[in-house]
């Protein structure tokens, strides 16, 4: 398996060029060069297969030929170290929960598979490694725990300051040594933009060797594709064989991306609908064919608090850049801070069942879009308690009754090195520490 940059499909390149480069020379996404398509037999014995053995299978059409079977398997091995359940939640609608993993976030499968990836290629070099990481909130604690005291890695997480939660910040400022966090006076689509200007920026990759951990980084993508293959391989176990309707809460479009690129690979699903809440790019362009950025509007459910969502060329990519094609397969929807406060509080209260507010953003475009007849699942991407100054607002007290509770300290470990959104700061900062 071979890779190009989706501005130039000429040039060719290896699993540990894209990864260690995050971004194309030319400043565009890295995407396979072809995307594989896996035989009959495997969906058979796809319900019968655990997370590791089902990972493995996955990640191995495009990393095969950069890793020894052995490698891979122990990467998987520790990648998929915890369950990803599929729950009933009623009569046709289930919810994969995707928060069962160290910082109970979905963005622990990319972040525990690429920090073991590029331990692996590190090895032996002199050098050592600068990771460039910028965050809404999730992918953060993520990254700051799967790379935590790797060996010949640096970390640098950028986080809008003011714009995550106490959970989160702690969680991106806790693990210290190798990671280091820099909270940005702006939004998280400044901590991209900088993030990006500095791997555009030749002299300092003259200088730096370095790479990302963002989903902008094929090693985060790819291992995500698996979440899908897990719904077919629970929902057979149930006894269900339609092909499903699938639900994203998305603000970067790198999760829902990771599902197209599954579907392309055989997987069976129906459709596929991205919530998305105010910063509502996607449902404008799908409506308008016209795609138009604009300025982040922060709200609950910030992990989705993006205003120009990266991986948006790769998900169009997957569709030949056709926005009719995409439109029979996608649909998208925005959702208030209202709509999601009153989901949590309903569905709670009527199910017993309790959200955070991405994955109410969810539910909430399921009720909306979904036909009788359908089977739905949708995404929950992060533990209620991440947000439990949300839920603690809406339903108080009921956070601790339903069982949800993480033991920290707020405050604690968080250290407030504020920076102002400007690249010459940034590019100082990184110089230094390299």
């Amino acid at each position: 398996m071979k890779y190009i940059s989706l501005g130039n499909r000429q040039e060719k390149y290896n699993l540990k060029e894209v990864l260690f480069r995050g971004l194309a020379p030319d400043g565009n996404l890295f995407m396979p060069e072809s995307i594989p398509t896996l035989d009959a037999s495997f969906f058979k014995e796809l319900p019968h297969m655990d997370l590791p053995e089902m990972g493995f299978h996955v990640l191995s059409q495009f990393m095969s030929e950069d890793l020894s079977d052995d490698v891979l398997k122990q990467i998987t091995k520790e990648t998929f170290s915890f369950d990803i359940p599929l729950k009933k939640v009623e009569e046709g609608v289930y919810v994969l929960e995707l928060f069962h993993g160290p910082t109970q976030a979905f963005k622990d499968v990319g972040a525990r598979c690429l920090s073991r990836l590029l331990g692996h290629f590190n090895k032996g070099e002199s050098r050592k490694l600068m990771v460039l990481t910028a965050t809404s909130g999730d992918t953060g604690g993520a990254v700051a725990h799967g790379f935590h005291r790797v060996p010949g890695v640096e970390v640098v997480v950028l986080y809008p300051y003011g714009k995550v939660s106490p959970y989160q910040e702690y969680q991106i400022t806790g693990p210290g040594d190798n990671v280091h966090a820099i909270a940005v006076d702006g939004s998280f689509d400044d901590c991209q933009r900088l993030v990006k200007e500095a791997f555009n920026d030749q002299v300092l990759r003259e200088q730096i060797y370095m790479t990302s951990a963002n989903s902008i980084n094929i090693g985060r993508l790819v291992p995500q594709s698996v979440y899908y293959f897990q719904v077919i391989s629970q929902l057979r176990r149930m006894g269900i064989e339609d092909a499903p309707v699938i639900t994203v809460p998305s603000g970067n479009f790198g999760n829902i991306t990771a599902a197209m690129l599954a579907t392309r690979m055989g997987l069976p699903v129906k459709r596929f609908i991205a919530a998305t809440n105010a910063n509502d790019v996607v449902p404008r362009f799908l409506k308008s064919g016209k795609y138009d950025p604009q300025a982040t509007i922060p709200t609950v459910a910030n992990a989705m608090d993006v205003g120009d969502p990266s991986n948006f060329s790769r998900m169009f990519d997957l569709f030949r850049n056709d926005i009719d094609d995409l439109r029979k397969n996608l649909i998208s929807s925005p959702v208030s801070d209202d709509e999601i406060k009153s989901t949590i509080v309903e569905v709670y209260k009527s199910k017993g069942y309790l959200m955070d507010p991405h994955t109410a953003s969810a539910y909430a475009v399921v009720k909306k879009e979904r036909k009788d007849d359908e089977t739905a699942v949708f995404v929950s991407t992060a533990h209620p308690f991440k947000f439990n100054e949300v839920i603690d607002q809406i339903l108080p007290g009921e956070l601790n009754k339903s069982g949800y509770s993480i033991d920290f300290e707020i405050g604690k470990n968080v250290g407030k090195d504020i920076m102002p959104a400007f690249y010459k700061e940034f590019r100082s900062r990184i110089e230094k520490m390299a």
